[in-house]
């Protein structure tokens, strides 16, 4: 057969004043067209597991044609979609259906509307889709695909992992590449749209399978940079310890994102830099303790370690690894002092990176449960507003407007020229004091 995995891509905005700002502040840039220009991982992972006697084609949307346009053939079309692209998904799997070639869709938000994307696709993959991908070969060969396939129950043993198949992508649209270590966090967070929405427990790749994986890429491209795809990395740090002297052989810079836990191992930050970590992002969620109670459904982790927050980011950053500190506004609790609150707190704790985002309550996640039930939901399907960059429900502590102006107001600060520069500054400034004091230790 031959087959098309398509990744829809790129970031997405409704907000026509933020749009007119262009993201092109500093901050929002920088991971916005790093976060847009990542493969899709799982598509490539599914090419890697194909048999070799079909045809594999990997594509990114933007490069398909546009509609009124001859699409190209294929006899199977498996795509993948997040919500705020899952629209354009829908449409392009009724464009392929109506040439007459079966589409198989999946990811987290198929996983969580099955019944909706199978409205408009032949068959949908809930979970995770190595555990489904042999099943929806055989049957596509023998035109006989079922509606739906896999289940959030099934798990996927990740010591079966297949490399994925990087050598399908034209490596020059691309700044990182994604390889994954783990699957799930433990903190499970309310508005988490991760891995936890297609995978029921943690769960951890053979430090082998990663090694491949890596190496495999830098038999590909002459100086990778690496971005761990897993929601939490460092929670089995056991794990890790034995991997980094490996990745520091590789000579590799990489990316992850992590929480502030890993400031209280010396040891492991060492190694981190030692193997290539240029930068760590960490959910601080919100500038004040408050809202933070209660925000994670197993445990009350960050609000319990709140009183920390801006010594482990000095810490982390005292060893040459940059930190990304995110935070989100329109959390219950937060009012309209939030956006001074979160300025402030990144000039006090120095942070060499900052991302805000507004909340989001993505399906599937308890928090969009939660709004749903209490009558919070704006346009409860209305998808393509679910960016991160967009108000899609009713705050708790402060107007809709109130919230959308103070946003818009933060990023000017955050990402003008003079505070970005004065960040930069400040982080090469505290860390020559840091190698000096080790080396007169």
């Amino acid at each position: 057969m031959k087959i098309g995995l398509i990744a829809m891509s790129g970031i997405r905005a409704c907000d026509t004043e933020l749009l007119e700002l262009g993201l092109t502040l500093p901050g929002f840039v920088e991971r916005s067209k790093q976060i847009a220009s990542l493969p899709s991982l799982g598509l490539l992972t599914l090419a890697g597991m194909t048999p070799a006697e079909h045809d594999v084609h990997y594509i990114e949307v933007p490069d398909l044609a546009a509609e009124g346009e001859t699409l190209e053939p294929f006899d199977l079309v498996a795509i993948s979609s997040y919500s705020a692209q899952i629209n354009e998904g829908y449409e392009l799997a009724r464009r392929y259906r109506a040439t007459g070639v079966p589409v198989v869709m999946g990811g987290t938000h198929v996983t969580a509307l099955p019944e909706e994307a199978l409205q408009h696709c032949t068959s949908v993959v809930i979970g995770e889709g190595e555990a489904s991908w042999p099943v929806v070969l055989a049957d596509a060969e023998n035109g006989a695909l079922k509606s739906y396939y896999g289940s959030y129950d099934v798990g996927f043993d990740l010591a079966d992992a297949p490399m994925p198949a990087f050598e399908l992508l034209d490596l020059s649209k691309y700044n990182r590449l994604t390889v994954q270590t783990s699957r799930g966090c433990p903190h499970r967070c309310e508005f988490c749209a991760g891995s936890n929405l297609i995978s029921s427990r943690y769960k951890q790749k053979p430090i082998a399978k990663v090694l491949a994986e890596i190496d495999r890429i830098c038999a590909l491209w002459e100086h990778p940079f690496i971005e761990f795809a897993d929601d939490n990395s460092f929670v089995n740090r056991a794990y890790w310890k034995k991997l980094l002297p490996q990745l520091k052989q590789r000579r590799i810079k990489w990316f992850t994102e992590t929480d502030l836990s890993v400031a209280h191992d010396p040891e492991l930050l060492r190694l981190m830099r030692e193997s290539g970590c240029a930068q760590v992002l960490i959910g601080l969620e919100s500038p004040t303790a408050a809202p933070l109670d209660h925000l994670e459904q197993n445990s009350n982790w960050k609000h319990a370690r709140f009183a920390e927050y801006k010594a482990s980011i000095r810490t982390i950053q005292s060893h040459g690894i940059t930190v990304n500190g995110c935070f989100i506004v329109g959390l219950d609790g937060q009012t309209s002092a939030v956006f001074d609150d979160i300025y402030d707190f990144v000039r006090d704790a120095e942070l060499y990176e900052v991302q805000i985002t507004i909340l989001t309550p993505f399906p599937g996640t308890p928090l969009y449960a939660r709004l749903e039930r209490e009558g919070r939901l704006v346009g409860p399907a209305n998808w393509k507003r679910c960016t991160l960059f967009d108000l899609n429900f009713i705050p708790q502590d402060m107007s809709a407007k109130e919230l959308v102006k103070g946003f818009h107001q933060l990023a000017m600060k955050l990402y003008s020229d003079s505070f970005t520069q004065w960040r930069r500054e400040r982080f090469k400034q505290n860390l020559r004091h840091s190698i000096a004091r080790r080396r007169a230790a």
